[in-house]
């Protein structure tokens, strides 16, 4: 049996990226997939392309700074499936590299309300039907930046630190309800945002891959995999962790 078989996900930021290859694996693995983007038209070709496959998927327009909206998102995955599982809060923005004196309030701001607040909201909302059924996997999208720093990165590094945080407050609030908590670090990954911040993954790979000590960037799936890892029986034992998978960048 497929590890994820029979059970339903919502992901935020599934549009591309981590949250998509996270997406394709949770639905390889028999898990129906809630995909919510504020980038409906990505979320729209993510669940079309695993339903295609053979998946039952839909997507749905999500803007997680809005309460209303992440209410609306996981309502959707209820009604379409008729349960909740596994919430994966993998929304996130960047925001200039420079220091904290020279960072707009719009800019910080901004990451908080995505980055951190859009999480919180997601488990908001989520968490009374993960209760109703006393089971569930909760999945936060950290970052090897939350362990450690990166010149220019204040609001990047205390959101994904944060997140770690969150991680364990709720782990230990919900562990007697049958629902684990845990964030999910990856290092640089090959993927469309970073190709914006570079200007193309060759140059991300080349500025920032052998940074990592194994002398690369990752690839998105290899990130997924570990997602799968937490949302499955596989981690029954784990909860309020950190499940870094950062190419030894954190160990420098």
């Amino acid at each position: 049996m497929r590890r994820l078989e029979s059970r339903v996900a919502v992901i935020t930021g599934a549009g591309g990226g981590i949250g998509a290859a996270i997406a394709r694996a949770f639905a390889a693995e028999g898990a129906a997939v809630q995909c919510l983007d504020i980038d409906v038209a990505a979320a729209q070709a993510v669940a079309a392309e695993l339903n295609d496959a053979g998946g039952r998927a839909e997507a749905r327009e999500c803007d997680v700074r809005s309460s209303e909206s992440v209410r609306d998102g996981v309502t959707a995955a209820i009604d379409a499936f008729g349960r909740l599982d596994v919430v994966v809060a993998n929304a996130a923005t960047d925001t200039p590299r420079v220091t904290v004196d020279a960072l707009p309030v719009e800019e910080w701001r901004r990451a908080l309300d995505v980055n951190l607040t859009g999480a919180f909201l997601l488990c908001k909302h989520a968490l009374p039907h993960l209760r109703s059924q006393k089971s569930g996997s909760i999945i936060l999208l950290a970052s090897q930046m939350g362990r450690v720093a990166d010149r220019g990165q204040a609001a990047y590094c205390g959101t994904k630190g944060a997140l770690v945080q969150l991680a364990k407050v709720m782990a230990i609030d919900h562990a007697d309800e049958g629902i684990r908590v845990n964030a999910l670090s990856p290092g640089g990954t090959a993927t469309e945002r970073l190709a914006r911040r570079f200007g193309t993954l060759e140059r991300a790979e080349a500025a920032w891959g052998q940074a990592h000590p194994v002398g690369r960037l990752a690839r998105p799936d290899e990130i997924a995999r570990g997602a799968v890892f937490l949302a499955s029986d596989e981690s029954s034992f784990m909860t309020g962790a950190d499940l870094l998978i950062d190419g030894g960048y954190s160990a420098r």
